[in-house]
């Protein structure tokens, strides 16, 4: 089940089943995955995994929410894991994506855990759990373990400098439970290995937020002074520049920033930051940055203090960038962490090679803003080559919701192209709920904790139809998880009580990879669906290949599909609707 990338951005594979596709899917990205349970183990480490065939998921845990669905516990003093740089350059980053225990009391904990280079200490890593570990239906606040709530969300990335000269190319990390590190457990899923270069410099042409008085050592608060020097940049017809540093948003202004119409350039999202620490439990506290017509938006990263979800609730979560505007827009190379989902609205918006981690909602999320309004109509908007992990929501999702009088515009052309999504803790991997002309192709989804891969539907009891969507050369790799009824792949369609009852879903399927689900490789349910699948591969599921449930109505065009290492009992395909979903091949 173990995703272990050979080269930047893509996974090695065995050959056999799906192999060329594989490689082709998911996004090209600087750095290289290493997954902790393909290292070698020292002291009393051990490998913890879910595997197809094993009793279905209840309840969320560290397995199923890790990369793969395995880690390494690191449980005593002596326990070690280590990985080998496979990148073929010199590293001088990590991202270390790992699980320490809560407190007692809620709130986390924060503990190192040391980090060695070809077997010489190098460094502590500080990990923390403060932004880990809700509860799902707490009587108080989700961040509370004594309140009666199930625990999920048990993950966090760390972004690591190395220390003195990078890790040599073949070279080895060892991650190791020292006397110092006190932390009770270390549950460690994975680990990024990336050259950063250097710092990018000022544009010509360009207003220094500095000079506008923002802080870049993090001392005071720079919400002001960045957007007055978007402001001048508006006004002058110029672009804006962040210089290096970290920079404190947390003033309590009446609105968030508002970059619309303007270029807004960063030194690199290792380099610029601007970090929202919101006065928790907060109170009426917006933190998004707003992107509209005319803006461009590179190179910072975006993180914050948030501990649970809610978009301007007590907990601090907020969009990452909230996108909208008729006359385009572009995000490139930002990473977002510990946000809310960014929320792409508008029409002929672009987000590329990009980053989402640790969210509190969707990666990324292609919409038509849930209202009826020029600036937010979902229209031909992309999102390609960026990559996603532990999401608290879909990880890349086009939602069309026409509202609860029908008046919002359908969402059209929404692009969802070579991206990654790994490990989201909550929903799926990809999403598509409604919308006409969609196009999802050649992602790559490595493990789902909660939900399905992949699901195809509407969103909720007032969203459009699905009118048409192709969905090719994607590889899903597990799915099913324990909120219900969810598998690999899950296909469905208006509930009895939509807006739009006699409305199908319409999608056509060719050329995906289906592997490992923790169920039924692709479900059908409810009742109205036209689905088209064409040489697509169903692998090693723990449950039926494709399974039909009753109650289906429509047609399904089943051409070349291909169903491998079936698991004892289990069938290829199963029709439980054989005398309302025809089935033609």
């Amino acid at each position: 089940m173990a995703v272990v990338p050979a080269t930047e951005g893509h996974a090695a594979v065995k050959a056999g089943t799906g192999a060329k596709r594989i490689a082709a899917a998911g996004a090209r990205t600087p750095f290289a995955t290493v997954e902790a349970e393909s290292g070698t183990l020292g002291g009393g480490a051990r490998v913890r995994a879910v595997r197809p065939g094993d009793p279905a998921p209840t309840a969320a845990t560290l397995e199923t929410e890790a990369s793969g669905y395995a880690l390494v516990e690191l449980k005593n003093t002596g326990d070690a894991v280590t990985l080998r740089n496979n990148t073929g350059k010199d590293a001088n980053t990590l991202v270390v994506r790992a699980s320490i225990p809560d407190a007692p009391q809620g709130g986390g904990i924060t503990a190192s855990l040391n980090l060695y280079v070809n077997g010489r200490f190098r460094q502590a890593i500080t990990l923390s759990s403060q932004q880990e570990w809700n509860y799902r239906d707490a009587t108080t606040n989700p961040d509370d373990p004594n309140a009666g709530g199930s625990p999920y969300h048990f993950y966090n990335e760390f972004p690591v400098w190395v220390t003195g000269s990078p890790v040599p190319a073949g070279s080895t990390i060892t991650l190791k439970k020292d006397s110092a590190n006190t932390a009770a457990v270390y549950d460690v899923d994975s680990v990024d290995l990336e050259k950063v270069g250097a710092a990018r410099t000022q544009p010509a042409n360009s207003l220094s937020v500095v000079s506008y008085g923002a802080d870049p050592a993090f001392a005071k608060d720079s919400t002001v002074a960045i957007q007055s020097t978007v402001d001048a940049a508006r006004q002058q017809g110029k672009s804006v520049w962040i210089p290096p540093g970290k920079y404190l948003t947390n003033s309590l202004v009446s609105k968030p920033l508002d970059f619309t119409g303007v270029t807004v350039n960063g030194a690199g999202m290792w380099y610029t930051t601007l970090y929202r620490k919101v006065p928790i439990p907060a109170t009426s506290w917006r933190s998004q940055i707003l992107v509209g017509s005319g803006t461009t938006l590179t190179d910072v990263q975006i993180d914050s203090n948030a501990a649970w979800r809610g978009v301007g609730g007590a907990g601090g979560s907020d969009y990452g960038i909230n996108a909208s505007g008729a006359g385009g827009w572009l995000i490139d190379r930002i990473w977002t962490r510990h946000t809310d989902a960014n929320w792409l609205s508008g029409s002929n918006g672009v987000v590329r090679n990009s980053r989402s981690a640790d969210s509190y909602g969707d990666g990324f999320n292609i919409n038509n803003g849930n209202a009826k309004n020029p600036d937010k109509l979902g229209l031909d908007i992309t999102v390609q080559n960026n990559f996603a992990r532990g999401t608290g929501d879909d990880s890349f999702a086009t939602y069309s919701d026409s509202g609860a009088a029908g008046t919002n515009g359908q969402v059209s052309g929404a692009k969802i192209l070579n991206n990654t999504a790994v490990a989201p803790w909550w929903a799926n991997g990809l999403r598509i709920a409604g919308g006409k002309d969609v196009e999802m192709k050649n992602n790559l989804v490595n493990s789902v904790s909660s939900n399905s891969a992949l699901d195809i539907g509407v969103f909720g009891d007032t969203g459009h139809p699905l009118e048409s969507a192709t969905v090719s050369g994607n590889v899903l790799l597990g799915g099913g998880g324990w909120n219900g009824v969810r598998h690999g792949v899950r296909i469905s369609s208006p509930s009895s009580t939509s807006l739009y009852p006699d409305a199908y879903t319409n999608v056509t399927l060719t050329d995906n990879v289906m592997r490992g689900a923790l169920r039924a490789g692709l479900y059908i349910d409810k009742s109205h669906v036209n689905a088209t699948l064409k040489n697509n591969t169903i692998d090693n599921p723990a449950k039926q290949g494709i399974w039909i449930a009753p109650g289906v109505t429509g047609t399904g065009a089943f051409t070349g599909n291909t169903v491998h290492n079936l698991l004892p009992g289990q069938v290829a395909t199963q029709n439980d609707s054989p005398s309302t979903f025809r089935i033609t091949s």
